[in-house]
Parts: structure tokens; C-alpha cells; sequence
């Protein structure tokens, strides 16, 4: 499929580089917000083959409502398959590298991408381990270069991660949460550290339950039954710095002297949690805790807690249990 389809004059022209399940993915996302999107993969055969398979499964994601209707033929209007590398990027405003995630296929790629690449193009990796540092070596320019981490699955997981390096230019990072943000999804901007956000609370979640399998105090079945209907069942709506501010910074910092009895380094008081209740900013209760709700909002504040959570316990009745047993 070439790219011979004429263009409107300010349609954003993007490049996914890696077309395999999280690069089609990302794809989808941004054809389906109005860009034209370029795929490009390690041969010709393999973007087409993959372009061949996203618009079959937009087709299925349309049928079970997932899509709307008339997404497979925004798809084959905004989405094609490039022949190489070079032929995607040569005139994209934005590109998004999604292959393996292996430093030496990375940066292999980035040098192509970057060599092809109009020197104004922005460069986003889809890398959601690697330092953003690191791979930018290879990038001319690299003040365009910076993380843009979608979630698996892409065209349905909302947030994204949004990641500069030291030399990342600010207009970089405004572009790039404005591209996101087009497509209709939310951006947190995170610094470039070891696991950067988003997998240093998943794998210390994680990690947390895996001790408490190997340890025998729980099942793996009651682990996940405890975590997605207690606490996990707050986190669509409120984070944990809302969920802590609503519960009373006092009572956090009680919670955590009483774990420390069994585990005291692990559970060790966050000096950012001492110091607010040192100086009685206790969370919503006082007006001012991790996010500064005004007081007189607690009201309107649990009016929509409860609402989330009949909504939720209702989606979830409707859903019914995920087809794991």
C-alpha cells in the first residue's frame, strides 16, 4: 500500500516504527485521532501483513462495540504501510519507535529513524524500561527525543507516560502531550529514573504480593481477589495520593507505625507524609494535605466517591466475573 492518498492541509503526518502488537496498537490510536499514520517494520511484507491484521481487528472491535462505527474505514483512509523505515519517517511530524526492547535493536533503529527524519520531527520510544538517556545517544537532535510510553493495550489503557531526558526541549514536551492528548488519552510527565513511574508502582505492588504468596500468609487467588475489590477498586477514580488525603494523613501515618512493628525498614514513614502531619495538614478534612482540597468541597467530594462506586459495583455485575476460573 503506498502512500498516494491525498492529504487535508493540516492532517499531522506520524510514524510508528515496530508494527507488532503495542506499535499496531499505537497506531490505531493515532489514525483513529484524525493523523495520517505511516507503519513501518523490519521488511515491507511485515508492515503489510500487520496493516492487513489491524484493520480484521478494528473490524472485531467494532462489531463488540469497542470501536466506533465507521473506525476500520477511518483506519484504511489514515493508516498505511510503508516499505522501509526511511519511506515512513521521510515526512512525519511526530514517530514513535516501538520495537524490541533491546538497547542494541533500539538504538540501531533510533539512528535510522533520526538520519531519515525531517530535523524538526519529534522521536518518542515506546521503551518502558530502558533509560531515555541512553537511547538517545544515536539521535541527532536529541533535544526532539524523549520517552511517549503507551500501555498495553493501547487503545484502551487511557494514560500515558511522558518521559524527557536532560536534554529534552520543553517545546518537545509540550508537543508531544498536545499529540496525545489529541487522540483523546491523558498524560503524566515523569522524570527519567530507573522504571520511571508507572513500573516502579506496578512491580512494588507486585512484588509486595509475591512475598506474601512465597510466605503462605495468602493464595494468589486471594491476593487478586483482595487487591481488585478493596483498594484497587478505588484506583479508576482516585489515586493514591487522593485516596490518602480522603482517609486522613493521620491515619496513614498511625497505619504505618504499626507496620513498622513487624516491618520497619519496609515500611518505613514517608518523611513527605511526617512532615504534613507536622504541620497539621491532614488531607481533606483540614483542606490541605497532598492535593489541597478545599475543606468545603468534602461534600461534593464524597457525593462523587459514592456515585464512582455504585457506578463501578454496577459495570462490574454487568461484566460478570473475568473468565479466569
Amino acid at each position: 500500500m503506498s502512500n498516494n492518498v491525498e492529504n487535508t492541509e493540516k492532517q499531522l503526518q506520524f510514524a510508528v516504527v515496530g508494527s507488532g502488537y503495542m506499535g499496531g496498537g499505537i497506531a490505531q490510536v493515532l489514525a483513529l485521532g484524525g493523523a495520517r499514520v505511516a507503519l513501518a517494520d523490519v521488511s515491507a511484507e511485515i508492515a503489510a501483513k500487520n496493516y492487513e491484521r489491524l484493520l480484521v481487528e478494528s473490524d472485531q472491535f467494532v462489531a463488540d462495540g469497542l470501536f466506533p462505527e465507521g473506525a476500520t474505514e477511518t483506519l484504511r483512509k489514515n493508516l498505511w504501510a510503508a516499505q522501509d523505515i526511511e519511506e515512513a519517517v521521510a515526512n512525519a511530524d511526530f514517530i514513535e519507535e516501538a520495537v524490541p526492547e533491546v538497547l542494541a535493536i533500539k538504538h540501531a533503529t533510533l539512528a535510522r529513524i533520526s538520519a531519515a527524519a525531517r530535523p524538526d520531527a519529534i522521536i518518542g520510544s515506546n521503551t518502558s524500561t530502558i533509560s531515555i538517556a541512553e537511547l538517545a545517544e544515536p539521535v541527532i537532535n536529541p533535544e526532539r527525543f524523549l520517552g511517549v510510553h503507551f500501555s498495553n493495550p493501547s487503545p484502551f489503557i487511557p494514560g500515558v507516560e511522558i518521559i524527557p531526558h536532560a536534554e529534552t526541549s520543553s517545546a518537545t514536551v509540550g508537543a508531544a502531550r498536545d499529540m496525545v492528548h489529541s487522540t483523546g488519552k491523558q498524560t503524566a510527565v515523569v522524570k527519567d529514573v530507573t522504571g520511571f513511574v508507572l513500573n516502579r508502582l506496578q512491580y512494588a505492588l507486585f512484588h509486595e504480593a509475591a512475598q506474601l504468596v512465597e510466605q503462605g500468609i495468602a493464595t494468589a487467588d486471594d491476593v487478586d481477589t483482595l487487591v481488585r475489590t478493596t483498594f484497587g477498586f478505588r484506583l479508576p477514580f482516585f489515586g493514591p495520593f487522593a485516596i490518602a488525603d480522603m482517609a486522613g494523613l493521620d491515619v496513614y501515618d498511625f497505619c504505618y507505625k504499626s507496620l513498622q512493628t513487624g516491618f520497619p525498614e519496609r515500611f518505613a514513614t514517608p518523611k513527605i507524609l511526617t512532615d504534613l502531619v507536622d504541620a497539621g495538614k491532614l488531607g481533606t478534612k483540614t483542606g490541605a494535605g497532598f492535593l489541597n482540597v478545599p475543606a468545603e468541597r468534602t461534600a461534593e467530594l464524597i457525593a462523587y466517591r459514592n456515585k464512582a462506586y455504585v457506578a463501578m459495583s454496577a459495570l462490574l455485575e454487568d461484566l460478570g466475573p473475568a473468565p479466569i476460573h
